[in-house]
C-alpha cells in the first residue's frame, strides 16, 4: 500500500469517528446532562493525551497573554459550547437530521471568515454558501419527517457556527502551536470550563444512565483521541486539499450511524440535504485545489 492510499485510509477513518460523534452524543443526551457529559469526556481525554504528548516528547510554548486569553475563549466555543450544543440539540432532534447540518462546517467557516475577518468571497464560496443553506433548509422546514425538531435543528447549527468560531480564532495566535498540544490545551481547558456548569446540573439527582457514559467513554477516547491521531496520521501523507475533500464523510457516515445504530428513518429530505451539502463540501475543496494550482502556475 503505498503512503499515499494509507494516507486516504486513515483519512476516511478519522472522518468515520467524527460521524460517530452524532450517535454517541444521541445516547449521551439521554443519561446526562450536557455540561456533565462534557467535563466527562475532557477529564478522560485529557490525561490520555498528556501520556502521549510525553511519548512524543511535544512541548508546549509560552504564550503571551493575547493567546492565552484566545485559547480559553476557543476552548470555551470550539470545544464545550460545541459538544454542549450538539448534546442540547440531539435531546430534540434526529441523529440524521444532525449529521447533514454538522456537514456545512467547511462552509460556515468559510463564511465567518468573510464576515467578520472581512475576506473577499469568491464566486465559488457564494455558491457553496447557497448550496449548503439549501441543504440545511431541507431537512429544517420538514423537521417531523423522521423526529427532527427546527429548535433542535438551531441547536446543532450554533454548535457548528461555535466549531467555526474556534477555527476563525486558530488564525487569531500569535503563537506557533503543534496539534497534539493544542487539542490537550483545549481539552484541560475545556474540562475546567465545563465544570463549574456541570457542579449545578446535579447530574446524579436523577441518576446516570451506563449507555451515557460508555458513550461518554467512547467520545473521548475514540473520536477525541483516536480520531486526532488518525487525522494528523493521514494528513502528513497527502496534500492539503486531498485532506479537505475527506471531510466530505464526516456527513455521510453520521446519517449511514443514524441509520444503521439507532435505526432512524432516512428520507427524502435528508438525502436532499446531505446531497446539497456534499455538493458545497467538494465544490470549495475543489475551488481551493485550482487556485492552488494556477498560484503556482499548473495547467
Amino acid at each position: 500500500m503505498s503512503r499515499q492510499v494509507q494516507g486516504y485510509v486513515y483519512l476516511a477513518l478519522a472522518m468515520l469517528t467524527v460521524g460517530s460523534t452524532v450517535i454517541a452524543s444521541k445516547l449521551i443526551a439521554s443519561g446526562l446532562p450536557p455540561f456533565s457529559a462534557t467535563a466527562l469526556r475532557f477529564a478522560i481525554a485529557f490525561p490520555v493525551l498528556l501520556l502521549l504528548m510525553r511519548a512524543t516528547g511535544a512541548r508546549l510554548p509560552r504564550f503571551s497573554r493575547h493567546d492565552r486569553l484566545i485559547l480559553i475563549i476557543q476552548a470555551g466555543a470550539g470545544s464545550v459550547g460545541y459538544t454542549t450544543l450538539l448534546i442540547s440539540g440531539l435531546r430534540l432532534t434526529s441523529a440524521a437530521d444532525a449529521g447533514v447540518i454538522i456537514g456545512t462546517l467547511p462552509v460556515v467557516s468559510a463564511a465567518i471568515s468573510i464576515l467578520l475577518l472581512r475576506e473577499r468571497p469568491q464566486r465559488a464560496l457564494l455558491l457553496a454558501v447557497a448550496l449548503a443553506t439549501s441543504g440545511v433548509l431541507s431537512i429544517a422546514f420538514t423537521p417531523d419527517a423522521a423526529g427532527g425538531s427546527l429548535a433542535g435543528n438551531a441547536l446543532i447549527f450554533c454548535a457548528v457556527v461555535c466549531e467555526g468560531l474556534f477555527i476563525l480564532l486558530n488564525k487569531r495566535l500569535n503563537t506557533e502551536i503543534a496539534p497534539l498540544a493544542q487539542s490537550t490545551l483545549m481539552a484541560g481547558i475545556g474540562f475546567i470550563v465545563a465544570a463549574i456548569p456541570a457542579i449545578f446540573e446535579a447530574p446524579f439527582a436523577d441518576g446516570i444512565s451506563a449507555s451515557a457514559v460508555a458513550a461518554v467513554v467512547y467520545y473521548a477516547l475514540v473520536p477525541t483521541v483516536g480520531g486526532f491521531l488518525l487525522w494528523y496520521a493521514g494528513a502528513e501523507r497527502v496534500s492539503g486539499t486531498e485532506a479537505a475533500l475527506f471531510t466530505a464523510l464526516a456527513p455521510v457516515s453520521a446519517v449511514m450511524f443514524a441509520f444503521i445504530i439507532l435505526g432512524e428513518p432516512v428520507g427524502l429530505n435528508q438525502i436532499a440535504g446531505i446531497a446539497c451539502v456534499l455538493a458545497a463540501v467538494l465544490g470549495l475543496a475543489f475551488a481551493g485545489s485550482r487556485r492552488m494550482k494556477f498560484a503556482r502556475g499548473d495547467r
